[in-house]
């Protein structure tokens, strides 16, 4: 049997004509509209895929035309209103009685999807109007060129239902996540436009569906409201319906199988500051702490540009690149060697060569002047005040797994709950560091995903430049080449960097405010288009895609995930603890035998300080051994010696005769 082509006029879901195309004088067909006429009972609605088959042959081909419906009307024979009103002697009840009832048509104007041939290009042809079926939509889509097999590339969306046709949408792999166009960008209006479920979605169709010759990927995801993110590896509920888009796709409807968390700790140092710290989902969250050298080199996005001149930038670059682990002297310092390894160990640096030039009163030093130390000393001297909880004065290091990285993992970083400052510097060092591995291909994974949500806020359109901006901008500029793919989400795109946006490759837009809409950069959209956006339910979304050249309406289903309310109620946040308490938690983790009593033996009367350390240790490495590890990161207790006195001497006796004896 021979399989039929996809653009085989037999593969059509009924040979009846839907319409006819019809041009007039006032409304012409052009190679990009057309106009046609249907049956008042036809599924036509806007966001309809129909197809066009010519009457006569071009270059002896019959063309073909794809259209999506962007635009519809009824007419009458009627001129005015008014003479409606007199056709029923102007009461609406007596339409009735009339002894006729007047002629109704639906107009409806078509944007081109596609043409074939393609060439040469001319205005759509006289003919008639079919709906169009799975096929055709693929053909209209030009899916139809990374659908075949053998070289599949296709991520599916979503699904287009109109008129009886359910048809799977795919994305082409090559443009979603490099090296050609990449990245991705969704808009809609809070709570109703489900964009972090759009991102849920297509990241999980991603997993499943990215060709294994394109090799691995994984992403990094910045949970910056609330649960969102956090539950994102447990079990949800869905209903049927969503059952079935998930199998249409091809997706399995399952949570997250593969998924990391990272949290900096609260300000007490052993808290994380996270809605995922009960117990119970404690086994994949990871305490996200730096030192001295992780910071420093992104320190320009903690320090304000107005207080920090070049000559304080100067100093910077001095200390970063000839103190911090290396081993300095000075002869100003007398004969003492200083080896910088964390803030406490910069601290005393700063105090040393401080005390020495005020007791020599020498106004500078190296080309430094006094003040400019001074101002140097207190801007990076409180970064792990800001910060903390997520800087550390001792320079314990807590860090994403880089270099070892997990194909189709999500790695969740949660920045809800931190200061602006905190956020600034995590987006930073964590995209910085994954381009820099990724250059040296050595992350562990070919591409990453990076979700930022609350695009408005971290890239806005304008307002002073950034170090965040800029690095996003950077990310969204040239991530492509290097697997480095932007996943991005806002309430209003006009209000985000044109530069961030327009290099995005695919756009998905949820259910839309309506003066949003009236800004420029939607006017290429008919009205219908507008209302369609301005009202779509939650599951809707219109698709743009380099491949398609009209934009187009999908359902996706409720990702198999619990929601972060669903979540945050199950799972409630554990209360603060104490020190003993938060040690046994993190240890637990790792060997489920540690009990409370061995805890408190262990740290017994030991510094606090100290005692994270260990902790901190033990659960960087994982150790197969955790209590001999754990004791081992802790200074040896010398036990107190009893101090023995010596025997006393006798005392020679006085003689007899002595006047001064008793």
């Amino acid at each position: 049997m021979t399989a039929t082509p996809l653009h085989s006029p037999l593969s059509t879901l009924d040979s009846r004509p839907l319409g006819r195309i019809v041009a007039t004088e006032r409304k012409p067909n052009t190679p990009h509209e057309f106009h046609f006429w249907t049956a008042l009972d036809s599924p036509v609605g806007i966001g309809t895929v129909v197809r066009v088959e010519g009457a006569q042959a071009v270059n002896g081909q019959i063309p073909r035309v794809y259209g999506i419906v962007v635009e519809g009307f009824g007419y009458t024979d009627l001129q005015t209103p008014l003479h409606d009103l007199l056709g029923h002697d102007g009461t609406p009840a007596s339409a009735s009685l009339a002894p006729t009832q007047r002629t109704e048509i639906r107009l409806y104007s078509a944007a081109v999807q596609r043409q074939l041939p393609e060439e040469p290009l001319q205005p759509v042809p006289m003919g008639q109007v079919y709906l169009a079926d799975d096929n055709d939509v693929a053909v209209a889509l030009r899916m139809d060129g990374y659908l075949k097999e053998g070289s599949r590339t296709g991520i599916p969306v979503g699904v287009y239902r109109a008129g009886g046709t359910d048809a799977a949408i795919y994305l082409d792999a090559d443009f979603l996540l490099g090296p050609e166009a990449a990245h991705l960008n969704i808009t809609g209006v809070s709570g109703l436009a489900t964009k972090t479920s759009a991102i849920e979605w297509i990241m999980g169709s991603i997993f499943a569906h990215f060709p294994p010759q394109k090799g691995s990927v994984a992403a990094v995801c910045f949970n910056v409201k609330g649960p969102d993110l956090c539950f994102i590896d447990q079990p949800g509920d869905i209903d049927d319906a969503d059952r079935l888009l998930y199998e249409k796709c091809g997706v399995p409807a399952t949570p997250f199988e593969h998924v990391q968390y990272f949290a900096p700790y609260k300000s007490d140092g052993f808290s994380l500051n996270t809605l995922r710290s009960n117990d119970a989902l404690l086994h994949n969250v990871s305490a996200l702490t730096w030192g001295l050298r992780e910071v420093l080199q992104y320190a320009e996005v903690l320090l304000n540009k107005d207080d920090v001149d070049a000559k304080a930038d100067a100093l910077i670059d001095f200390i970063r690149e000839r103190v911090v682990d290396r081993d300095f002297s000075d002869a100003i310092l007398g004969s003492k060697h200083y080896t910088v390894k964390s803030f406490a160990d910069l601290e005393e640096w700063f105090r040393d060569l401080l005390s020495a030039l005020e007791g020599k009163n020498n106004e500078g030093w190296r080309t430094h002047h006094i003040a400019t130390i001074r101002k140097v000393r207190n801007r990076l001297s409180n970064i792990s005040t800001r910060c903390a909880g997520l800087v550390t004065d001792a320079g314990t290091v807590s860090d994403l797994p880089f270099g070892s990285f997990q194909d189709r993992t999500v790695y969740v970083i949660d920045v809800a709950s931190l200061e602006e400052d905190a956020q600034d510097l995590i987006f930073a060092r964590v995209v910085t560091k994954l381009r820099e591995h990724l250059e040296k291909r050595d992350l562990g994974v070919n591409h990453v995903i990076v979700f930022v949500d609350e695009l408005n806020k971290y890239a806005p359109s304008d307002g002073r430049e950034t170090y965040v901006r800029k690095m996003l901008l950077d990310l969204a500029e040239r991530g492509r080449y290097l697997g480095l793919v932007l996943f991005s989400a806002q309430q209003f795109r006009s209000q985000v960097h044109r530069r961030v946006v327009g290099n995005s490759g695919t756009a998905l837009y949820g259910r839309m405010d309506a003066d949003e809409l009236a800004t420029p950069g939607y006017a290429v959209l008919s009205p219908a288009v507008k209302t369609k956006l301005a009202t779509l339910e939650k599951g809707q979304l219109m698709v743009r895609h380099p491949h398609f050249t009209q934009p187009i309406f999908v359902r996706f289903p409720r990702p198999a995930i619990m929601r972060g309310r669903d979540g945050a109620e199950r799972y409630p946040q554990a209360a603060d603890v104490e020190l003993e308490a938060a040690v046994l938690r993190g240890l637990r983790t790792l060997d489920p035998s540690i009990t409370l009593g061995w805890v408190q033996d262990a740290i017994g009367l030991r510094d606090d300080d100290e005692v994270l350390r260990a902790r901190n240790a033990a659960l960087r490495e994982r150790p197969a051994d955790v209590k001999r590890f754990f004791l081992a990161q802790l200074k040896p207790v010398i036990a107190p010696q009893t101090a023995t006195r010596a025997a006393a001497t006798a005392l020679r006796p006085a003689p007899a005769d002595d006047p001064y004896g008793f």
